[in-house]
């Protein structure tokens, strides 16, 4: 017998929305809803579907095993560890910096370097979702760190708001960190470190790349060069 898959779980580790999910299975949102809440039943093409978008496993026990994929080179992966520890040690003490604005910080980081080097620093894959930018990869990533006790986890209030915080518990290797790789995450923490999560979700709804893309999407880095200000980061009139 097939064990029970938890919809909403699997949605919200990679950053889904709700529309984007019953976009991809044919069903109405209203429809998802009653399948996340275990009010009706998956059909069996509905389940096939769902282990498709979540890469999910059938066990010989019958249990369930999930991976979500990770598309880019292990070299990247290495390098977002750094920079989100050097996040973590530079700002992450802040009382505003918790999971929301990190999603925004990495975002920026990622986008103004690929805008200004045409070079990927990190390379995540970012989700167009209601509250601005989220990187697909984060979720599996931080848990590894988690239980390798690179990083801790913790909870805290924010102005009457839970909050999702880090803690670094072992220091980023800067050795893996480029000088202008450094610069370009030194910049976007001046400029928006001290932003308050929903200050960076509107901030980022208003970057090109968020405008042209649409709810659930993969954000597609070449649009950074159709950016204006105050999001440019490249002077292309000084290019020949």
């Amino acid at each position: 017998m097939s064990s029970p898959i938890n919809v909403k779980k699997l949605r919200k580790q990679v950053g889904m929305s709700q529309e984007e999910l019953s976009r991809r299975l044919g069903i109405s949102r209203p429809t998802l809803i009653s399948l996340e809440k275990g009010d009706r039943p998956l059909k069996i093409e509905e389940r096939r579907e769902i282990e498709k978008i979540f890469d999910i496993v059938q066990a010989h026990d019958g249990s369930v095993k999930h991976d979500i994929r990770i598309d880019i080179p292990q070299k990247k992966l290495d390098k977002f560890k750094q920079v989100f520890l050097y996040i973590l040690e530079k700002a992450g003490g802040k009382p505003n910096i918790g999971l929301t604005a990190i999603y925004k910080l990495l975002y920026f980081i990622d986008f103004d370097y690929y805008e200004k080097y045409e070079d990927q620093l990190m390379g995540l894959t970012y989700i167009k979702n209601h509250y601005g930018p989220t990187p697909k990869e984060f979720i599996k990533v931080v848990e590894e760190m988690k239980k390798n006790k690179e990083i801790e986890e913790v909870s805290s209030s924010y102005f009457k708001f839970e909050q999702r915080k880090y803690l670094p518990r072992v220091n980023a290797d800067l050795s893996k960190l480029s000088g202008r790789e450094l610069e370009m995450i030194d910049s976007v923490l001046a400029r928006l470190s001290d932003k308050s999560a929903s200050e960076l979700s509107n901030y980022s709804h208003g970057d090109v790349p968020w405008i042209t893309h649409e709810e659930g999407e993969e954000i597609g880095y070449e649009s950074v060069f159709y950016r204006n200000d105050p999001y440019s980061v490249r002077h292309y009139n000084d290019e020949i």
